[in-house]
């Protein structure tokens, strides 16, 4: 009788033959020394108890699905709170972003996650713990726009130090971020291609849309901040933190998890059926603001959960509409809503909260960083009547916000108040004098506005 041939379970640390970074596989003896001497794969990984999963479960079904997401979801917190001391509310927000990064396809946009420190915080530490456990994680301290848009595509882009992403320099990636956080964001591009007659010129499409985190001493801009979650880190004087060793690449645990949930990616896509809870959400907006007969209550498309019934969808839908977030806000924080949904109630109430503290936060920092906000708060605070001049409501507005703190700034001018009363609409009426243009300010709209950053 021959002799069974022993194998041997080995982890691959790199991709290789056809084979996924992070995939487990059995191998002969000698193909795992080999592949271990090489430095592509490890031999003999023990998979922590509490993720393993069974051999034989191939496709698994919701109930088994949401199961394991739940226990990945929970590790992946204990892994942050060992390495980095921060609050119980951001390890929420990151994990649940980080599990996301797995199906962010599926949505119609994804946040960008941004990590704002002073040095010394662990923002590096953070930032590389979450390049491991994304999607295919790939950490850089340096991206040009050229790389990101042709090498963005299916993968998670972590980047630290990035601090030059405010210079001059930096325009074209800034207007590129600007728009990857968006699914069906691209760039084109003209590549020269050899003809019969000589050489053209044929048109080449990039997709950019892709989850980003990011990382830097100094803040973001406005428009690019607008598209983040923040989150900020404090310097840790715990030793048993600071002084752990980061050998996250070693650690059988994240790779467990990272296995887990690429097992589960297309399962996890298919029990979400995003497109079908977006056409569901605008169905029940309808229902409620407008009071139009939609099809939301025999909608068969809608398969959000089939353990979910109308009742249970309405009763979902109802809780994330009396978060009373909107905008550009809403359509950030969605995707963490429906990832927490599957992790339970207590989780959605929890990421709900959590992220209205973080929208009033971005709105007090929006009233008193946004220039269009100051320029919304001067306007409702005026008591003007009649007709003034442009050159007028600049001199005022300079004397609003204290000329001292904008010394050398002369962004404050009669062109830039004109264009700015334009296009924040705050304007009743206009006329054109031989002395210059008077404008009747729509001061009641102002106050109205405002009230949307207080």
């Amino acid at each position: 009788m021959a002799k069974k041939i022993e194998k041997i379970q080995i982890l691959f640390l790199q991709d290789y033959a056809g084979i996924k970074k992070g995939e487990v596989i059995d191998c002969s003896p000698s193909d795992a020394k080999a592949l271990e001497k090489e430095g592509i794969a490890r031999k003999n990984i023990q998979i922590p108890k509490e993720v393993k999963l069974a051999k034989d479960l191939i496709g698994p079904s919701n109930e088994e699905t949401l199961k394991i997401l739940g226990e990945s979801f929970e590790l992946i917190k204990e892994i942050i709170k060992e390495y980095s001391d921060i609050d119980d509310e951001k390890i929420i927000i990151i994990s649940a972003w980080i599990i996301g990064t797995y199906i962010h396809k599926e949505f119609a946009c994804y946040p960008y996650l941004f990590l704002n420190a002073m040095k010394g915080s662990g923002k590096t530490r953070l930032l590389k713990i979450i390049s491991e456990l994304s999607y295919n994680g790939d950490l850089t301290n340096y991206i040009s726009e050229a790389v990101l848009f042709r090498t963005g595509a299916d993968r998670t882009l972590c980047i630290d130090e990035f601090e030059h992403v405010g210079g001059k320099e930096s325009g074209i990636l800034r207007e590129i971020l600007n728009s990857a956080y968006k699914r069906g964001a691209n760039i084109k591009r003209m590549k020269k291609k050899k003809t019969m007659e000589g050489e053209d010129y044929v048109e080449e499409s990039f997709s950019i849309y892709m989850p980003i985190a990011m990382a830097n001493i100094w803040g973001m801009d406005e428009v690019l901040g607008d598209r983040c979650i923040k989150i900020t880190l404090e310097k840790s004087s715990k030793p048993h933190i600071t002084k752990l060793v980061e050998n996250f690449s070693e650690n059988e645990k994240i790779w467990a998890i990272k296995n887990n949930l690429t097992r589960i990616q297309c399962s996890l896509c298919s029990v979400v059926t995003l497109k079908n809870i977006y056409k569901a959400w605008n169905n029940y907006i309808k229902d409620k603001y407008l009071g139009e007969e939609t099809t939301l209550t025999t909608d068969t498309s809608f398969s959000y959960n089939t353990t979910l019934n109308y009742t249970k969808y309405i009763e979902l839908f109802n809780k994330i509409d009396k978060s009373g977030i909107d905008g550009r806000n809403f359509e950030l924080t969605l995707p963490l809503f429906i990832i927490c949904s599957f992790l339970g109630e207590d989780y959605l109430e929890k990421i709900i909260n959590i992220s209205k503290k973080i929208v009033i936060e971005k709105n007090s920092d929006e009233f008193t960083e946004n220039k269009d906000v100051l320029f919304i708060d001067f306007i409702s605070q005026l008591d003007v009547p009649n007709y003034i001049k442009v050159k007028e409501v600049s001199s005022l507005f300079k004397v609003f916000v204290g000329e001292e703190e904008y010394y050398g700034d002369d962004w404050i001018n009669s062109k830039w108040v004109g264009r700015s009363l334009k296009r924040l609409s705050l304007i009743k009426d206009k006329r054109r004098l031989s002395s210059g243009i008077e404008v009747l300010l729509h001061i009641e709209k102002a106050k109205e506005k405002i009230k949307m950053f207080k």
